[in-house]
């Protein structure tokens, strides 16, 4: 298990490129939950300074806050609800330039200006969320899509 993280430079692909294969020296042989989610969320955060990243696990039909890196946050979210909620119910990531723009949207931080939510995907079936915000607008593009998707594919 790797316990340092090299913070990669260059354009944001490039730093995913870099960070995945450390994801996976984190979490790798690690049969608990909770400690990988605690490390991706770090890992994340400590490579991109985003305000808030964190997940959710879906417990009896709602989304509850599990490990994360940030300001305290909500801890319970309906399906349908906000970008997490919606993005469980569409079992589809979720990309928001603008927070205030989204239909429902649920403060749970006013400084959170953008956002994106993947979906954790396990059997056909939403187990839970990735739910990453900055405190800039429109910063979250297909590109960090495309990693984080790979990224929530790492969990099992």
């Amino acid at each position: 298990m790797a316990e340092d993280l090299n913070i990669g430079h260059g354009s944001k692909e490039e730093q995913y490129l870099s960070l995945i294969p450390q994801i996976k020296g984190l979490i790798e042989g690690e049969p608990d939950l909770t400690a990988n989610l605690a490390n991706i969320a770090a890992a994340l955060k400590e490579q991109f300074n985003f305000f808030w990243v964190g997940f959710y696990l879906v417990k009896n039909d709602v989304l509850v806050l599990a490990p994360f890196q940030g300001p305290v946050a909500c801890t319970r979210i309906g399906r349908g609800r906000g970008v997490c909620g919606t993005s469980w119910e569409r079992a589809k990531t979720i990309i928001v330039p603008d927070v205030e723009k989204f239909p429902g949207h649920i403060a749970c931080n006013s400084a959170s200006k953008s956002e994106i939510v993947v979906p954790i995907i396990k059997n056909n079936l939403v187990i839970g969320v990735l739910d990453v915000d900055s405190s800039d607008y429109d910063t979250f593009d297909a590109v960090d899509a495309t990693f984080l998707e790979k990224i929530v594919a790492l969990i099992r």
